[in-house]
């Protein structure tokens, strides 16, 4: 786990936020010592009607276009 020092954290508190919303867990040090953790909350579950619900605005996807498209990325040699 990374850390960064509480001298960081008015400086560069907005950056360090960021950092921990894309999923990084972070020591917070100072005079060397750890003293705290900043780290992303548990996301909150989703129930199942609004999973469903999301499921049902999905965009049909056609076979044939998908499987072009990763034919165009991937090679068929491996």
């Amino acid at each position: 786990m990374r850390s960064i020092s509480v001298r960081e954290l008015p400086n560069h508190g907005g950056e360090v936020l960021d950092r921990v919303v894309r999923g990084e867990a972070l020591i917070v040090t100072r005079d060397g010592a750890d003293i705290a953790e900043l780290r992303p909350l548990a996301r909150k579950s989703l129930f199942t009607e609004e999973l469903i619900g999301r499921r049902r605005e999905l965009p049909t996807a056609d076979p044939d276009i998908l499987r072009q498209d990763a034919d165009s990325i991937l090679d068929a040699r491996l």
